[in-house]
């Protein structure tokens, strides 16, 4: 088996890589009959001398290697026939802008697995960038308010060098009282939690969080019963909301009336009611004047987040009366940060912890028959064709 670690083509350019130097050491290790090589790249955050020195083989071809691992789309001219690819692939959602890297890959006869589809038996995302999304958008969500009250000026995460010395910079900046709310359990609400839990800002009950006034600064997590309540009334369990969403409506009303920062770090599933509402947002007793949406999802479930904001330009104004954007500096918006790329911002810590859950779930299955079917479930194409899990693709394919 012949692995090649591709070059990032896509623009705007991204650092990240699937394996690192010392995963690539690891993996030739545990797997001695792996042959590993890694495609010359002069953007990628380790270089190509890192590799070389580690005994890794750099080279402009890899059109000799069986499987070839990238992190963004590949561009159609770029792709090599008859190969199997890792990447995320931005199929799976019938993404309009990709429809034709779908049909390419097909015609090509190219086994496609996407980094979103690698899950467990229960359908558990196994492989992603969540943690790093839900570190930076934190970060960010700092940023914001110290640039809108003229606090404080933080650098850019891309400047610094992980998540601990973007912690150590928040760490020396001074809080108001504020009130965080943060949304979602998942890699990305914990990504965002560890920076809330590093800067050691006070956690609090969502029952404190909503009755209780503090000196210092605090924080709630919330899950989904929250900030969803049933229509008729009832307050039944987690899998009745996942089960009937359209049951529910939204109840996070009560949290805008205290909060000042809004960090979304939730899953938004299809026929979940909107959070955020053009009507929370208007209330004459909204609070809430920073919104890290970190979970961008456009025209979606946080009413503010209007498109998908850049690393270049994190930052816009939402103007709630017209629900328009405006310059972040209008005295009547909100500032809103909806970056959807945030894991770019730090790539060395986010291809460290992607590789690391890459050895831990992906490669065995090369080597064991893939006994607990990661390869089988994950495998959208095969001999020119949809896989029958993913067939639900092909009116999307054929331009329907």
């Amino acid at each position: 088996m012949k692995f090649g670690i591709i070059k990032e083509r896509k623009n705007p350019p991204d650092r990240r890589v699937v394996f690192t130097p010392e995963e690539l050491v690891r993996l030739q290790s545990e797997h001695p009959e792996a042959v590993v090589k890694v495609e010359s790249s002069d953007i990628r955050v380790f270089s190509d001398e890192q590799y070389q020195n580690l005994g890794i083989k750099v080279d402009t071809d890899v059109t000799d290697c069986d499987v070839l691992f990238g992190v963004k789309e590949v561009p159609v001219d770029a792709l090599i026939p008859n190969k199997k690819y890792f990447f995320f692939s931005h199929t799976i959602k019938k993404q309009p802008y990709n429809r034709k890297l779908l049909q390419a890959i097909l015609e090509k006869n190219i086994e496609l697995y996407d980094h979103e589809t690698i899950v467990d038996a229960t359908n558990r995302r196994l492989i992603g960038f969540g943690r790093y999304a839900g570190i930076v958008g934190a970060y960010n969500g700092f940023r914001a308010f110290g640039i809108k009250y003229d606090l404080f000026t933080l650098a850019k995460a891309e400047t610094l060098s992980g998540k601990d010395e973007l912690i150590a910079r928040l760490k020396r900046q001074t809080l108001p009282n504020i009130k965080i709310v943060l949304t979602g359990h998942g890699k990305v609400g914990m990504g965002a939690k560890e920076i809330l839990d590093g800067m050691k800002i006070k956690q609090v009950s969502v029952a404190d969080f909503l009755a209780k006034n503090y000196t210092q600064p605090v924080y709630t997590q919330i899950d989904v019963l929250d900030y969803n309540k049933r229509i008729d009334g009832q307050v039944l369990s987690n899998e009745d909301f996942y089960k009937n969403p359209q049951e529910y409506i939204s109840d996070f009303g009560r949290f805008t009336k205290v909060a000042d920062i809004y960090m979304a770090g939730h899953f938004h599933g299809n026929g979940a009611p909107d959070i955020l509402t053009r009507e929370m947002l208007q209330a004459p007793d909204n609070k809430i004047q920073v919104v890290a949406d970190i979970s961008c999802d456009v025209d979606g479930p946080v009413a503010c987040t209007l498109k998908a904001s850049t690393i270049a330009e994190p930052f816009f104004g939402y103007l709630p009366s017209e629900h328009k954007e405006v310059s972040y500096t209008h005295p009547a918006s909100i500032m809103v940060m909806s970056v959807d790329n945030l894991p770019c911002e730090l790539p060395k810590d986010a291809s460290e912890g992607f590789g690391e859950m890459f050895m831990q779930h992906v490669i065995p299955a090369f080597f064991n028959g893939d006994k607990d079917g990661i390869l089988e479930r994950a495998k959208m194409t095969e001999n020119g064709k949809l896989t029958p899990r993913f067939s639900y693709l092909q009116d999307y394919v054929d331009g329907k």
